[in-house]
């Protein structure tokens, strides 16, 4: 086979072939593809798309490059999640100690930044010291010891996707269901969970624009799940305005932080409850944590006596983090300018358009514009009002953290585009919009 062929295959809106998915990924896996030739295929699947069986075939292709992590003797059933990105999303940060303290052992692999914010490692390194790159021997020990580890993806597990991951982010494509269920399923199959939660996000500021998109999305997952013999639920989620109110690495680490000390914000707080749930429900696997009313208020027990915190800070002592940031989080990254961004009138607010606030923490160096940028960790905003609420004139609407005063007005740009107002009440935004299993 030639790469050429099948690239234009796809270029032409052909469906490719078993054999020529396999031996593409096979090649890139070896090395024996560049990037530019990978990139070309990207963008045919971009802009062609897939059909079912080659998404499938896509996934099992991924998986089979590499290793499979077999948790088996550790415990009989695992548990993980996976959210499909979003604009302040720390829910693995405070949703694993969660689940963990609940007596339910979570081994998770996460990745790195896709476009304009960190990625859950991203987050975590943060915490001074925090070592998210783990032997496949001492994650299975952490595993064991702990019930609880939260590292980056091993290079021996599904290695394919962890080229095309990087890849697609300084392609412009990664907003497309082919690549986001293979990439997103590959880790988890290949990972040894056996449950599985999918946060699937939809609005300005994920990958899904609607419903119907992200339901979409969220269907050819849970398929190729259950094809795969995993339990899997999936939540359509909004991310038409942030989740939570900071947006930045350490500033979402505090925020994880605050809400383990059961404070923080309505939003984000509610979400990570209803994700937990759903996980402790899939771990149950109908014998235990099937009265929603009880695991609710034992997930809120844990967050209100300490237990889901102790757990976060065991992960973090256990990967080598600085508890002291932990304990006390003004020792995070912390900017040198801090500044307010406020309404110009009073009125309701109608929209806080989520992907403009990325950007406008893009801007003073949250996210990466090409593979192996650097981060600034301490840098982002603040956003404490949501879509729905009365704001007066001179009141504050987002928190500007900044490390270079020259980065300000590119990000005062896109706050002015993010916040739209309206003199007549406005309708607070939803939490989530539906809920699929692989047992339906």
């Amino acid at each position: 086979m030639r790469a050429i062929d099948i690239i234009a295959h796809k270029r032409d809106g052909l469906p490719l072939s078993k054999a020529e998915i396999d031996w593409f990924i096979s090649a890139y896996t070896r090395g024996d593809l560049p990037d530019y030739q990978v990139s070309a295929l990207l963008m045919a699947i971009y802009l062609r798309g897939m059909n079912r069986q080659e998404i499938v075939d896509l996934t099992l292709a991924m998986v089979d490059s590499g290793e499979r992590l077999d948790l088996s003797d550790i415990s009989d059933y695992w548990v993980d999640k996976h959210s499909s990105g979003g604009v302040g999303d720390k829910t693995s940060l405070i949703v694993l100690p969660l689940v963990a303290a609940c007596g339910v052992p979570v081994a998770k692999m996460s990745g790195r930044g896709l476009g304009f914010s960190g990625g859950t490692l991203d987050k975590l390194e943060a915490i001074a010291g925090y070592d998210v790159n783990l032997s496949g021997e001492r994650f299975r020990q952490l595993a064991r010891d702990n019930g609880i580890v939260l590292a980056g993806q091993s290079l021996a597990l599904a290695p394919a996707d962890g080229k095309l991951y990087a890849l697609r982010d300084v392609t412009a494509t990664v907003s497309t269901l082919p690549l986001i269920a293979s990439s997103i399923m590959s880790k988890k199959i290949a990972a040894g969970a056996n449950g599985i939660v999918l946060d699937v996000k939809l609005g300005r500021g994920a990958f899904m624009s609607t419903v119907e998109e992200a339901r979409g999305l969220a269907q050819t997952m849970v398929a190729i799940g259950k094809d795969a013999g995993r339990d899997v639920i999936a939540v359509l989620s909004d991310m038409n305005q942030p989740l939570g109110e900071m947006v930045g690495n350490a500033l979402e680490v505090a925020e994880a932080i605050e809400l383990l000390n059961g404070r923080g914000a309505h939003d984000i707080r509610e979400h990570c409850i209803q994700i937990a749930g759903y996980m402790l429900k899939l771990a149950g696997r109908g014998q235990k944590w099937t009265d929603a009313e009880d695991v609710d208020r034992l997930l809120r027990l844990k967050l209100a006596n300490g237990e889901a915190l102790a757990k976060f800070r065991l992960l973090v002592e256990a990967q080598g983090g600085d508890v002291r940031m932990v304990d006390d989080p003004a020792l995070l990254p912390q900017a040198s300018i801090v500044e307010t961004y406020t309404a110009k009138q009073g009125a309701y607010i109608a929209h806080i358009y989520a992907d403009e606030v990325a950007w406008a923490a893009f801007e003073l160096g949250a996210g990466r514009e090409k593979k192996g940028d650097a981060l600034d960790l301490a840098v982002g905003l603040r956003v404490p009002v949501k879509v729905g609420e009365r704001v007066e004139a001179g009141q504050t609407l987002a928190t500007i953290y900044a490390n270079d005063a020259a980065k300000l007005a590119a990000c005062r740009a896109h706050l002015d585009a993010a916040f739209g107002f309206s003199l007549h009440p406005v309708e607070p935004l939803p939490l989530f919009y539906d809920v699929l299993e692989s047992s339906d």
